[in-house]
């Protein structure tokens, strides 16, 4: 599916892109040249997930304003496998 030039691409493909290029490299069977490329390539992508990431912390902490103060808050997971795995059944 070719994307849309006005559209910028969702984390997860650009996340699962990079994943490629780095499975690519470390394969060893590129040429130098390619090698290089594909590492300049990396190099973008990783800026493009930051960017991504860094906005999706500022909606974050734009909805968890109270009062006109930010107000931040850890993140915890929830953990499906810690429930009821201690309790012998």
């Amino acid at each position: 599916m070719p994307r849309s030039a006005s559209k910028p691409p969702r984390f997860e493909q650009t996340l699962a892109d990079l994943e490629a290029l780095v499975a690519r490299l470390e394969s060893g069977e590129l040429p130098l040249d390619q090698a290089l490329a594909t590492f300049e390539q990396g190099v973008k992508l990783t800026r493009a997930c930051q960017a991504a990431l860094q906005a999706a912390q500022q909606k974050v902490q734009i909805l968890t304003q109270q009062s006109g103060e930010p107000r931040l808050e850890p993140f915890e997971p929830e953990d499906d496998s810690a429930a009821g795995a201690g309790d012998g059944g």
